[in-house]
């Protein structure tokens, strides 16, 4: 039984402001009037300034850095709208931190993509809505609906229109997983551009360091795009550029990533990289070096509208694959 009515509100934390207007532009809304901010001692504040009592409510938060700041301010506003009656609430994450922290690597290691769903669930949430989780079990560690986007076919379109068939004869690309748990979203990838595949063998040694062991594929001469979730500190990616050049005799190297977390290095690394173009979806805000000619980002904002029209209808989001 739906219990609730058809009045839809859209708020937004300070994760990425600018992407809930254009959700809101979209659908033909306004944004909801609220107040996030932080006590002088950095506790979360949040006051909603219209009512909520029985509306569809999605609150618009990507918990990116400072990833617990913005993540309590998902949570207290998901606690708000509760304690005023919204009829029903969706969780909106772009992107969901804490999610290569999905098992137990060695002992007594916290899996702290599912007590983050916990207490999401715990503030009231009533569904969630994300894209790219960066293992797709992930889905499974919430105990309510959850909606995952996919940021393939956004690629998909960038890519055959930088490339036309018509023009340009894909026997001569090459899809390639950066390392081998990405392999699955690089092969459904390669198999929508009509390209071949091949694969980066890496060690990684420690917490954002790897080490490139092989090239598993023939990218002699062929221009590669590589193919990934996310990029931290681009150091997995940039030695994966440097591997299909020097070992793999590639043509030219360009890459794409659904979440550009860029922390530390990310930005000289890239620069610094084989890479001809970098290609993110705009989950998270661009906050670092913003002149850069080789990094580019792809508006997903009318994916997730359309995707919210969706889920206040009760239709089924299939199509928007």
């Amino acid at each position: 039984m739906i219990t609730y009515g058809e009045n839809i509100k859209i708020f937004c934390g300070n994760s990425n402001p600018e992407f809930a207007k254009n959700i809101c532009k979209d659908l033909g809304v306004d944004l909801g009037k609220a107040e996030v901010k932080t006590f002088a001692d950095g506790e979360a504040s949040v006051s909603l300034l219209e009512t909520v009592r029985g509306a569809d409510v999605f609150l618009v938060q990507s918990t990116c850095k400072p990833v617990n700041d913005h993540l309590m301010e998902l949570l207290v506003m998901c606690d708000a709208c509760r304690r005023a009656s919204a009829g029903r609430i969706t969780a909106v994450i772009p992107y969901f931190g804490y999610a290569r922290q999905d098992r137990k690597a060695k002992s007594r290691d916290p899996i702290s993509a599912k007590l983050v769903a916990n207490m999401i669930t715990a503030a009231g949430a009533d569904r969630v809505l994300t894209m790219d989780l960066h293992a797709s079990q992930i889905q499974g560690f919430f105990d309510i609906p959850l909606d995952h986007l996919l940021g393939n076919p956004t690629f998909v379109d960038y890519y055959l229109a930088k490339f036309p068939e018509e023009k340009y004869n894909h026997d001569e690309f090459v899809v390639v997983s950066p390392d081998v748990g990405s392999v699955g979203r690089a092969r459904a990838f390669a198999g929508k551009v009509h390209m071949g595949l091949a694969i980066v063998d890496k060690r990684r040694q420690k917490a954002n360091v790897c080490e490139v062991m092989n090239v598993i594929g023939d990218v002699r001469g062929k221009t590669c795009i590589l193919f990934d979730d996310m990029v931290d500190t681009a150091g997995s990616l940039c030695n994966a550029a440097r591997a299909l050049t020097e070992i793999g005799g590639a043509k030219e190297v360009y890459a794409c990533a659904t979440h550009g977390v860029l922390s530390g290095p990310a930005y000289d690394r890239i620069e610094e990289s084989p890479i001809k173009e970098m290609v993110f979806l705009n989950t998270i805000p661009q906050t670092g070096n913003t002149t850069s000619g080789k990094i580019k980002f792809l508006d997903v904002s009318h994916v997730f509208a359309r995707a919210i029209e969706h889920v206040h209808g009760g239709t089924s989001i299939a199509d928007l694959f």
